[in-house]
């Protein structure tokens, strides 16, 4: 999980309630993972998970169901255990981090243990001690994982500071392009008629749809070729011209398309692309689009950044013995106790924070 604007979102108010009864006996001072020499206790482990819960219920519930945790994020894993999994990772990783501050000649300041001390007395007195007992947020527990928070952004920081920030033009270079699709697909289904009747008329309006599509693309495809402005034309015959950005590992607006428009020169158009969805006629408007290649450049400086933190972190795990006490990670469970942030409206969490997994899935999902 990656944090745009500090740690100290945790000094805010909780929620925690049971939902199906009581959430399992965790024993605060039991071990729960071992990294090394360090040891993360029971109320360690439970309240950095109560922490990245809060987050989830309190941003992503409200789209993804009340039955969120059950739901499945990968084939074979519910996103319960898909999420426990991404936190047991990172309290791995801010652990190593921890252990390899010297290598990077990272330390906290008096100030910043002085901030995380203070954050931490003032979620103790704004948090019921009901919540904090439900979450382990007693304030040792809460100024441990602050430090390893804070810990964690300085090591990022300063490991992503070794990747290489020079990209050509050549390695980044985009393309740019407009196209007009269309849809194959419908939703409409006949009404007053049994399920067979139905699903019939439902499979012929599908043909007649696609049908259409496909004819209405290709008489594009054959007038457009013609015309000096596609994105002009297309609004004349009543179609609305996109356009997009692309290389040849893009995926958007469909792969098909961009292999197409990949093989084209400036100006060219391709001839009517078909896809699951529906029909894509494009023109190629440019083969160097300027703009979006010095995006692309910072993309793919992002990536090296998240590369190299990620191998460093993955190389130390591999030197590295690590034990999981199942019977302490076990007990820290999402299905029977709920919790959110108590949002003040002077504040806006959201800008707070942002799950990767879940962009992820916005894109793969999403994202």
């Amino acid at each position: 999980m990656k944090r745009k604007a500090g740690i100290y979102a945790l000094a805010g108010l909780l929620a925690a309630s049971a939902l199906t009864g009581c959430s399992s006996s965790i024993d605060e001072n039991d071990v729960a993972v071992t990294v090394g020499d360090t040891e993360i206790t029971g109320a360690e482990a439970n309240f950095y998970a109560r922490y990245t819960q809060a987050q989830y219920e309190t941003y992503y519930a409200g789209y993804m169901g009340d039955d969120m945790w059950n739901s499945e994020a990968e084939e074979g894993q519910s996103y319960e255990e898909f999420v426990k999994d991404s936190i047991l990772d990172q309290l791995e990783d801010m652990v190593l981090l921890e252990q390899h501050m010297d290598e990077y000649d990272i330390s906290l300041s008096d100030a910043e243990k002085q901030a995380i001390q203070e954050a931490a007395d003032q979620f103790d007195e704004t948090n019921g001690l009901d919540a904090k007992e439900k979450v382990s947020g007693d304030v040792d527990t809460v100024e441990r994982i602050m430090t390893l928070m804070s810990i964690q952004e300085k090591m990022m920081d300063a490991i992503q500071a070794g990747v290489d920030t020079e990209v050509s033009d050549e390695e980044a270079a985009q393309k740019s392009m407009q196209y007009v699709f269309f849809s194959s697909q419908t939703t409409d289904s006949a009404e007053g008629t049994d399920a067979s009747e139905e699903d019939a008329e439902t499979e012929d309006m599908q043909e007649i749809v696609a049908e259409t599509a496909k004819a209405q693309a290709e008489s594009f495809a054959e007038t457009v070729k013609g015309q000096a402005d596609f994105a002009a034309y297309a609004s004349e015959q009543g179609l609305e011209a996109s356009t997009a950005t692309f290389d040849a590992e893009s995926q958007s607006p469909a792969p098909e398309v961009v292999e197409a428009a990949d093989k084209l020169q400036a100006g060219e158009t391709t001839g009517v692309i078909e896809t699951d969805t529906g029909y894509y006629v494009a023109r190629v408007t440019s083969l160097f689009d300027q703009e979006a290649t010095d995006t692309e450049k910072q993309n793919i400086i992002a990536q090296r950044q998240t590369d190299l933190y990620n191998e460093t972190c993955d190389g130390w795990k591999e030197e590295t013995d690590i034990k999981v006490n199942n019977r302490v990670w076990d007990k820290i469970d999402f299905q029977t106790l709920s919790v959110t942030y108590v949002q003040d409206e002077t504040e806006d969490y959201a800008n707070e924070v942002q799950t990767d997994d879940v962009a992820e899935q916005e894109e793969e999902a999403s994202e």
